[in-house]
């Protein structure tokens, strides 16, 4: 069975996509990028006021499926600048505290809307 997981507490896709997918025991979340829910915009600020964004977004859509950053099993980062990646592993590692899943990291020419970070994330719904 799948079902289409969607809350109001994160960012409206942008496209023809869901925010996160229920497949089995999998939940794929969609890439977040650092938009805020209420304007759709952009947040404010630099490559860490984005992280925190799309990781608040991420969170949200993890909530709305019933699941925690525990659950997190796989994670991409998209970043549009690799020599960001000490400040965002920072803030992901703040986030995601002890629970540290599988994680890949490529830098991106381009991101929607011109973000400096896009995550998606996987976890496994016991």
């Amino acid at each position: 069975m799948i079902t289409s997981v969607t809350t109001k507490l994160a960012p409206a896709p942008i496209g023809p996509y869901s925010q996160g997918i229920i497949a089995g025991q999998y939940l794929f979340v969609s890439g977040q990028t650092p938009l805020d829910p209420q304007t759709m915009e952009l947040v404010p600020g630099g490559i860490e006021e984005q992280t925190h964004q799309v990781l608040t977004n991420i969170m949200e859509i993890l909530a709305a499926a019933g699941a925690t950053v525990d659950e997190v099993v796989k994670t991409t980062v998209f970043l549009k600048d690799m020599n960001q990646f000490p400040l965002v592993n920072r803030i992901y590692e703040e986030r995601f505290g002890r629970s540290l899943p599988a994680r890949s990291t490529v830098e991106v020419a381009r991101l929607p809307r011109d973000a400096q970070v896009e995550i998606e994330a996987i976890a496994f719904l016991a």
